[in-house]
């Protein structure tokens, strides 16, 4: 269910974090614009939008970093930033980069961070450092000072202190941000791993090709407004798919089309015929051209006596999908 199909306010059962018409003003800046949020309990929900689109500043009201211009939070079913005290023990967050202590070793920062953490039990500390450093593959570097790590054992670190405590939640901000393939990768398998377990994971990118990899749910931000939410799924059959027919008879082929329901256009000519294209399946909300399947198009074209030479069905890419809901480019590789 999207938040669009709730009634003012009212609450979704279900959902680990859900907001409702999620403002924040800085002065005349208008930085996030009516969010309505839901993220599925159990997903790899990704937040994605290109830089300065809203999301950090997001995560921080999520978090009660920031406070809300106006509308609703709830976190694990409890409202924000109102009851924090029940909700953030249960919450593990890396937001804007790991900080460390750079001559104390891996082990150490940890140990100081669990200090401060107000719910945190003295008496496991020492098993809870060690388990954490284990699972995020960094057991071997553990008395290491942290100025010797590399940027993607810092971010692995960041993930490990999130995890010093069971978590319903990980919230993290751009976790594979400045990192080289073999980082990337590592924090990538630690996500799933995490998911596998049953945490809910709330990763905020620009990367594309990272939120295709790892999530099951996705939002797009732009310029402040949610623009797009549901599974990964759902978001991928969103755009619009054209069939592709190469032909060296294009206007008794545009001809045939026509009389489909369908509305082509001819592109230039290739080596071996013209190349004719139509809308197959419209955008969700675009009317329909047609309910011809593929198979009875080419039926229809070889009765027309067109002379096929190629045909196939292209659907717009996540990415086309992505930039055509923004106005602008996404990141696609590290």
């Amino acid at each position: 269910m999207t938040a669009a199909a709730r009634g003012p306010g009212s609450w979704t059962y279900g959902l680990t974090i859900e907001t409702q018409g999620l403002t924040k003003r800085f002065g005349q800046q208008l930085a996030v614009d009516g969010l309505d949020l839901a993220v599925p309990q159990g997903s790899v929900f990704g937040f994605l939008g290109p830089n300065g689109s809203g999301k950090t500043t997001t995560i921080r009201m999520l978090l009660g970093l920031a406070a809300a211009s106006a509308g609703s939070v709830r976190l694990l079913g409890l409202d924000m930033p109102g009851r924090f005290q029940d909700v953030l023990p249960q919450v593990g967050a890396l937001v804007e980069g790991p900080a460390f202590y750079p001559f104390l070793s891996g082990t150490a920062n940890l140990h100081r961070l669990d200090a401060a953490a107000r719910h945190a039990d003295p008496a496991t500390r020492k098993a809870r450092v060690s388990q954490a450093l284990d699972r995020v593959g960094l057991s071997h570097a553990a008395g290491k000072r942290v100025h010797a790590y590399s940027l993607g054992m810092k971010q692995r670190l960041g993930i490990a202190n999130a995890l010093l405590s069971p978590r319903e939640l990980l919230v993290l901000d751009e976790p594979t941000n400045g990192l080289d393939p073999q980082g990337t990768r590592e924090v990538r398998n630690l996500v799933r791993s995490l998911a596998a377990d049953g945490t809910t994971v709330f990763v905020s990118s620009h990367l594309l090709a990272e939120v295709e990899q790892i999530c099951t749910h996705a939002a797009v931000m732009s310029a402040g407004r949610l623009v797009a939410q549901g599974p990964l799924p759902e978001l991928r059959r969103s755009g619009i798919a054209r069939i592709r027919l190469v032909t060296p008879d294009a206007a008794p082929a545009m001809s045939v089309l026509a009389g489909l329901g369908l509305v082509p256009d001819a592109a230039p000519p290739q080596p071996d015929g013209e190349v004719v294209t139509a809308v197959l399946e419209p955008a969700p909300g675009d009317a329909a051209p047609g309910n011809a399947a593929p198979e009875d198009i080419v039926a229809r074209l070889v009765e027309g006596g067109v002379r096929v030479r190629g045909f196939g069905v292209e659907r717009e890419s996540l990415e086309d999908r992505f930039v055509a809901l923004t106005g602008e480019g996404f990141d696609v590789a590290q």
